[in-house]
């Protein structure tokens, strides 16, 4: 693991459990809103970052909660194998970003932040 790796694990790990979720929701939320403008660099990026972040928590959150987080990082893992096919087909690339706005709605439903905002 590189040293800018190294940092960001360290700033990601010291935030609560519901931010780090959070962060992980609005990685998604980009993934979607890159797909649907064509930035193929930016949704590698963003998901290279979201499978690191889902990595690192995984351990201190329920096993229910988990499995749900590991599922995502399964797809995310199995776009990233395929992702230059996915992009020369408009079709996938719109299901890729459905696909990414329903696990981001997932994840922040999990990390409870609108609730708190909200009460």
């Amino acid at each position: 693991m590189n040293q800018d790796l190294y940092e960001k694990k360290a700033r990601f790990q010291s935030e609560k459990v519901a931010t780090r979720l959070g962060h992980i929701a609005s990685n998604l939320a980009r993934i979607r809103s890159f797909s649907n403008t064509a930035y193929k660099e930016a949704v590698q990026i963003v998901t290279d970052e979201t499978l690191w972040f889902i990595e690192w928590i995984a351990a201190e959150i329920e096993p229910e909660q988990a499995e749900e987080l590991v599922n995502i990082q399964v797809q995310l893992s199995r776009w990233k194998l395929t992702l230059d096919n996915i992009w020369l087909d408009d079709n996938k690339r719109t299901l890729i970003a459905q696909q990414a706005d329903v696990f981001s709605q997932q994840v922040l439903d999990m990390s409870g932040l609108l609730s708190e905002s909200i009460a």
